[in-house]
């Protein structure tokens, strides 16, 4: 939410269990083949997001699952391990370094949507993160977005806190549920740090 140059940002933190078993029947969408990304992967190219930041991400060590269907881009999820500076205020999220990992950009294309290919995707990511012993993917969910809310509560998630930021040119000032609970900052090394660890 914005006015002129003043923005007022607010995001929920959930914690989602990484599911102990596959949620779905084997072998539905055979259509549809589910795979980690790798930098030189042809399919990297048809990621909707400009090329400088998908180069960022891969060097900061994110990893990309996608979805793809004779060979076009359906849908992509996006996480990270032990940290993650946020894009869209100064903040940053720190987590268990074996026990969480945060998820960010998630994805389906338009015609999917009203499909199974939502909770496909996620069956795919909870496997690779079983595989990896992850117990629980966190992330921020806009306070201004419901249907997102309400997606990741059907699949299990928690809330941890919340935080609100003002934005002013350079001027941010933070109120959160979890310490640090105001931060105020002027330039791009001020930054609050959250930590999120769900209790099991």
């Amino acid at each position: 939410m914005s006015r002129g140059t003043v923005r007022l940002v607010s995001y929920h933190f959930v914690a989602q269990p990484v599911a102990a078993t596959g949620q779905l029947t084997p072998g539905l969408a055979r259509s549809i083949e589910f795979r980690r990304l790798h930098p030189d992967d042809p399919i990297v190219r048809q990621l909707p997001r400009p090329a400088e930041v998908i180069a960022r991400r891969f060097r900061s060590g994110a990893q990309c699952l996608a979805a793809v269907k004779s060979g076009r881009l359906v849908g992509f999820l996006w996480y990270k391990e032990r940290e993650y500076f946020e894009d869209e205020v100064r903040c940053r999220y720190r987590y268990h370094p074996t026990a969480s990992v945060w998820d960010f950009d998630v994805y389906v294309a338009p015609e999917f949507r009203l499909g199974r290919l939502f909770a496909r995707l996620w069956d795919f990511t909870n496997s690779e993160l079983r595989a990896q012993g992850f117990r629980w993917t966190i992330s921020r969910i806009s306070a201004f977005n419901p249907e997102s809310l309400a997606a990741h509560s059907r699949l299990g998630a928690r809330r941890l806190g919340s935080a609100m930021f003002l934005v002013a040119g350079p001027l941010q000032v933070s109120f959160a549920s979890l310490p640090p609970y105001v931060h105020v900052g002027w330039h791009d090394q001020m930054r609050p740090t959250f930590f999120l660890i769900p209790s099991d």
